[in-house]
């Protein structure tokens, strides 16, 4: 249970005892916390969280408690059932105590107190962990505000359920818009990055990619080719040094700063996304030209080497190398505003432009 927004986190609780727990629990894979007692749970291979100081990560239930257990500097959060702000306002406060994380129950009115909740503590070191049923409801659970939980605790006794919460919390899925192309010229040589990654990629996807975090444009992989290459289906002739491209936290990285083990968000024209792993980056001076774009009254560059090998995929999914590409072309993109609000609360939506 890192302090630090980064992978999002399963934790199942099982609901069932005795020998079917323990059958149920040697079927798990990929599932590194157990919401269970630590005494049954002996001799397991798991982390455990669980209203116990024996457990790994202590889960109190008064913040006086939660006071306590800090002083003995141990792992601990507040689990809190909402049902009016006064609620909001005490997780707040278990986050300025040092709540390593919050489990937040509102079972009655799920989506309104996580909005409430995620933008309040989204400046915080403090995970917000919300419970589920089902995989329908963890996939609900990670796209609020587009920032999402930090974790789920996954109520069931069914390993179809807890495989298809770890598909749900390792995808996200993303609205691109078509943009209209509204300048197209050249910004003479500079570097650019190629992004060789660790899977294959199918027609459809590539990298998101832009001049500005909150407007990022499909840029295709290579699987194509040309009439000079063969096709090179790992591959993304991303754009120049400087661009940014979103990384499976829902954060931003400059194309730079990729580097073999870094890990990229994979997106398709369908806004599906996937993890993938940078195997190589390379960089290198080439010829560049710069696109820029319009939608819903927002607009954003990219800057890419001007070659036919990079295409960006048009309005109706057909590829556009960069070299035709020309004023009056749709092309898809991910944009939003630089900032977005919650009950009059600047939240930081998923990209923010700093």
């Amino acid at each position: 249970m890192s302090s630090q927004r980064q992978n999002k986190q399963l934790i199942v609780r099982p609901a069932l005892t005795g020998p079917a727990l323990y059958e149920f629990i040697d079927q798990l894979v990929g599932v590194e916390f157990i919401y269970a007692d630590p005494i049954i749970m002996t001799g397991k291979d798991f982390k455990t969280v669980f209203p116990s100081e024996k457990a790994d990560f202590i889960v109190c239930d008064t913040l006086e408690t939660l006071k306590a257990v800090k002083k003995k500097n141990k792992h601990a959060g507040y689990y809190k059932k909402v049902k009016a702000n006064s609620d909001v306002d005490d997780i707040s406060e278990a986050s300025k105590i040092g709540a390593e994380f919050v489990i937040v129950d509102a079972t009655d009115w799920k989506i309104i107190p996580l909005e409430n909740i995620i933008a309040r503590l989204q400046k915080t070191g403090t995970r917000i962990y919300a419970n589920a049923k089902n995989s329908g409801e963890v996939k609900t659970m990670f796209s609020v505000l587009e920032l999402g939980v930090d974790g789920v605790i996954l109520d069931t006794n069914d390993l179809k359920e807890v495989e298809n919460s770890r598909i749900a919390l390792q995808s996200v899925s993303l609205y691109l818009d078509n943009a209209k192309v509204v300048e197209v010229k050249d910004a003479g040589i500079g570097e650019r990055v190629c992004v060789d990654t660790a899977s294959m990629m199918k027609f459809g996807e590539g990298l998101l990619v832009g001049n500005k975090s909150n407007f990022l444009f499909l840029i295709h992989n290579e699987s194509i080719g040309s009439s000079f290459t063969s096709p090179r289906p790992f591959r993304v002739n991303a754009g120049a040094v400087h661009c940014y491209t979103i990384v499976p936290d829902g954060t931003t990285k400059y194309l730079s700063e990729l580097e073999a083990g870094a890990e990229v968000l994979v997106v398709n024209s369908e806004g599906n996304s996937r993890t993938s792993t940078v195997g190589r980056s390379k960089i290198e001076s080439r010829p560049l030209k710069l696109i820029r774009a319009e939608t819903r009254g927002e607009n954003g560059t990219v800057i890419v080497q001007n070659a036919e090998t990079i295409r960006l995929i048009g309005k109706d999914k057909k590829l556009i190398a960069v070299t035709d590409i020309k004023i009056g072309d749709e092309i898809m993109v991910f944009s939003k505003s630089s900032s977005g609000r919650h009950f009059g609360m600047q939240v930081d939506e998923f990209i923010l432009e700093k």
